[in-house]
């Protein structure tokens, strides 16, 4: 029975990497959309996601 809680351990670790690598990713390219929205003149260049 040890070995299940092992393995789930694992699996609940594993997961919660991938969604910090996810994280990650959908953050720079929301910045990147960003940057490129202001070079547009779309938003204002003091514009500040919070």
């Amino acid at each position: 029975m040890e070995n299940l809680g092992f393995i789930f351990g694992i699996i609940g670790m594993s997961m919660g990497l991938a969604g910090f690598i996810f994280s990650i990713v959908a953050m720079s390219k929301i910045d990147k959309l960003e940057s490129k929205l202001k070079q547009l003149d779309v938003l204002n260049q003091d514009f500040k996601l919070d």
